[in-house]
């Protein structure tokens, strides 16, 4: 009997499937070696050197685990192929006593062909990725163990920092200090009403120019001025250019690209998102064929593909859309950033012949609707470009001898290309901007003049998508862990939710702000994602011990510094008229976890705490108040206070009765300075003024 140990039991399952008999296949459960969780566990005067104990809970894995080695001719470890992957398959080699050298096994997808191939090409653990996940590993509990006692002294109970963690908050913050400082600046629009000879309708044309020159209208004085000698102009077609352009196919995802679009265009978190893709990669259950994999490795920053792919996918195109529409020459992309690792293929899926329509009804909806998008972005990737005839026209207003110019762009299509298969995600590319044909040097008559008040726009606040997006452009962390930070973040009540965007809490603020003080590397983003490079570098065989050993004297004078600064930064704490019905005290109003609490001043002699309610509208079901609430992952919903009695709760604020039309709950919105009730139903989209209260 020959032996295969892997990480996940999902996976264990798949993987038996394709090596049959005489092969057992048992899982980990991820690491059976950690870190202590109750003490630093490295030895900073002896190097750095980590000690590393048996994962609570996995006495009775490892057991199972040694037992079947003793039984077993050969053993293999098949562990995700990237520095976890690595780290957990030396651990398990010194923990099982594993003293063949060639035991290490990689796949880039769980496929009877991949795992096969991989059975016949063992080879020795890398301690060069072991390392790399050593040296992040040991960095990071340096920075989070000594750091989050600090916070917890300084600011409050349940706080936590991290080398990753507080530099993201930070870009968060920045954001918000941005916005909070911006001053809006006025500008006008105007718009001409133009009509061909010979036609009805009115095409609408936008200034642009004043006599070659860029034209900004900033007030409303200078824009009346320019209406009323838009009044008295000539017009007339200036020039009228015809071309074509290309729009090129994205790449196949990678691991940040894919929580970006799935976030996005999902409307799923990113944590989600990557729970998702972990099930299409380990396997899933399809009816008639068990657990089944459906796409490769899913942590990857590299966007290439297999030859072997590639070839299979043209021939597919070929087949299904036609010769033309697969290029002369495979479509191959370069990765952006300094710090990519080619180790694996992008994300894609492992057969292009099992459709997305081939599985839709036997797999769960999320995951179809994630497996389509990878296949759909995937198949697009590998085809021609779309083509199109594109239209740009200046037209003149020519008045007391000034030239105002007015823009006009259109484009058609001339070859569909790459859009025939990814119509799910249209990221660039709308319908068609249908113009009439000009002739350069028609005159054109006006109909309509019109301005438009405008004001400059403060940057926006992240959304999951653009924040990760932001990270992997300013070097901070790497794609695995994008969600886990997301997650963090709203998990400490750093971070709120406001509608899609991630929006600083004051706890946020006031974290960022000690840390910019006292630990302003950690939160220097250049500083951060110098160490991300430095970090990456030890796959090559740079020694880990030494990029620690060079970081770890200055952090050590912050911490000294930190803990003898100031007296504690107090977060500002309202009193309440509510007493504590324990000591009699007025109690305080403090943040938690999951959103604002009430609590006694007298902690710790008095630990009396109490929710605070609030009221947001009145439940449709019971008439009981509906009350502002959290789930653990920070998401805010609206529940009936006279929970558990009434379990009323919706994800938006309900309107006081349900939809008399079909039942369903009815949201409020105001429209025309009106307040209306519209069911959320897209059927039914009932709509019910109600009367004046």
């Amino acid at each position: 009997m020959k032996l295969v140990i892997v990480e996940s039991p999902t996976k264990a399952k798949t993987i038996q499937k394709y090596l049959g008999k005489d092969f057992r296949v048992l899982a980990s459960s991820g690491h059976v070696c950690d870190l202590p969780e109750k003490s630093l566990g490295i030895d900073i005067e002896n190097n750095f050197k980590p000690t590393y104990v048996m994962v609570k809970d996995k006495q009775d894995v490892v057991k199972r685990l040694k037992a079947a080695v003793k039984e077993s001719q050969e053993v293999y470890l098949a562990t995700d192929p990237d520095r976890e992957g690595e780290a957990i398959s030396w651990h398990l080699s010194n923990v099982l006593e594993i003293k063949e050298k060639n035991c290490r096994i990689e796949f880039n997808e769980i496929s009877y062909r991949a795992v096969n191939n991989a059975l016949k090409q063992p080879r020795d653990i890398n301690m060069n990725l072991v390392d790399a996940q050593q040296a992040r590993r040991v960095l990071d509990r340096l920075v989070g163990y000594k750091i989050s006692p600090i916070l917890n002294q300084k600011i409050k109970q349940g706080l936590s920092g991290g080398r990753v963690q507080s530099a993201a908050l930070k870009m968060i913050v920045d954001r918000e200090r941005e916005i909070l400082a911006f001053v809006p600046e006025e500008y006008w629009h105007i718009f001409a009403f133009l009509q061909k000879e010979g036609k009805t309708s009115a095409i609408k044309a936008l200034l642009n120019d004043l006599n070659g020159k860029k034209l900004t209208v900033k007030n409303s004085e200078e824009a009346n001025n320019v209406v009323e000698r838009l009044k008295r102009a000539y017009y007339f077609v200036d020039t009228v250019k015809r071309g074509v352009s290309k729009s090129h196919p994205y790449p196949p995802f990678t691991t940040s690209t894919l929580q970006q679009d799935g976030s996005a265009r999902l409307q799923i978190s990113t944590p989600e998102v990557m729970k998702i893709a972990q099930q299409l990669y380990e396997g899933v259950e399809i009816e008639g064929e068990g657990l089944t994999a459906l796409v490769t490795y899913i942590r990857t920053d590299s966007v290439r593909v297999s030859v072997e792919a590639q070839k299979d996918c043209a021939d597919y195109i070929k087949s299904v859309y036609g010769e033309e529409y697969a290029p002369a020459k495979y479509n191959v992309y370069t990765a952006k950033g300094s710090n990519v690792q080619d180790a694996h293929e992008a994300i894609r899926p492992i057969s292009i012949e099992r459709t997305p329509e081939s599985i839709k009804n036997k797999i769960g909806r999320n995951q179809y609707r994630l497996y389509k998008l990878i296949y759909d972005r995937y198949l697009a990737s590998q085809m021609t470009d779309a083509v199109y005839n594109t239209l740009n026209v200046h037209i003149v207003g020519s008045e007391g001898g000034d030239k105002y110019g007015f823009k006009l762009t259109g484009k058609t299509v001339k070859f569909k290309g790459y859009t025939v298969a990814y119509d799910t995600v249209k990221e660039d590319d709308e319908d068609d901007v249908r113009l009439p044909d000009f002739t350069e040097g028609e005159t054109l008559t006006l109909k309509d003049l019109k301005s438009e008040q405008k004001f400059t726009k403060a940057p926006s606040r992240y959304t999951e998508s653009t924040f990760i997006k932001a990270m992997e452009e300013n070097g901070i962390g790497r794609p695995a862990t994008y969600a886990s930070v997301v997650s963090v973040l709203a998990k400490r009540d750093y971070t709120e939710k406001d509608g899609k965007n991630m929006k600083p809490t004051e706890l946020g603020f006031k974290v960022t702000e000690f840390m910019e003080k006292n630990f302003a590397d950690i939160v220097n983003i250049k500083f951060t994602a110098a160490m991300e490079d430095k970090l990456d570098y030890i796959v090559n065989g740079t020694e880990w011990q030494k990029i620690i050993s060079d970081f770890y004297p200055h952090f050590s004078e912050s911490l000294s510094k930190a803990y003898s600064s100031e007296k504690k930064v107090r977060l500002d704490e309202e009193v309440s008229d509510v007493i504590c019905d324990k000591c009699g005290a007025n109690m305080v109003v403090r943040n938690g976890r999951f959103g604002k609490f009430l609590a006694c001043p007298n902690f710790p002699k008095c630990k009396n705490i109490k929710n605070i309610d609030e009221v947001v509208g009145v439940c449709p079901r019971c008439g009981g108040k509906i009350v502002k609430k959290k789930t653990k992952t920070g998401k805010v919903f609206f529940g009936c206070g006279n929970y558990p009695t009434c379990d009323f709760m919706s994800w938006e604020i309900p309107a006081p009765i349900f939809c008399p039309k079909c039942r369903n709950v009815m949201r409020i919105v105001i429209k025309d300075g009106q307040k209306q009730y519209i069911c959320v139903s897209k059927k039914c989209n009932h709509v019910v003024i109600p009367t004046e209260e």
